[in-house]
């Protein structure tokens, strides 16, 4: 029981989705950066819209299991994900300024920007009330 438990808990769904969109979002800052020679900000910004993209349906329908309407959720999501890019943002360039190779801190913004993303989504976007429950 406990198994069936992990696999329908919210945590390990939204891993799932998060690795999708952080290779999704890498994938797209690293070509962008590589074969275009994009510098990091707006290679970050664009990486980042389209992995918020494709998560805003994922994280509604499959990781919290929501019922609300994307259009009622998308303003608290895009609040989340703009405080969350942020401090990304800011993680990444304070790397880059101690001298961290910008590929390396790129991919090492996305821990404060997960966390950030996963309590406020877990406890302010998807509100509990409107949420599907099959954790238990």
């Amino acid at each position: 029981m406990q198994l069936k438990a992990l696999l329908n808990s919210s945590l390990l769904r939204f891993a799932i989705t998060g690795v999708l969109n952080t290779l999704v979002g890498l994938g797209t800052i690293y070509a962008l950066k590589w074969f275009f020679q994009v510098a990091d900000t707006p290679a970050n910004v664009v990486g980042y819209v389209v992995g918020v993209t494709c998560s805003l349906v994922v994280n509604s329908r499959w990781t919290f299991r929501s019922r609300e309407s994307l259009l009622s959720i998308a303003p608290r999501y895009i609040t989340v994900i703009l405080i969350a890019y942020l401090a990304n943002l800011g993680f990444v360039h304070l790397l880059i300024r101690v001298a961290m190779n910008s590929y390396l801190a790129q991919a090492l913004g996305t821990i404060p920007y997960t966390t950030i993303t996963y309590l406020a989504s877990r406890w302010w976007v998807f509100r509990r009330s409107s949420v599907i429950s099959n954790e238990g």
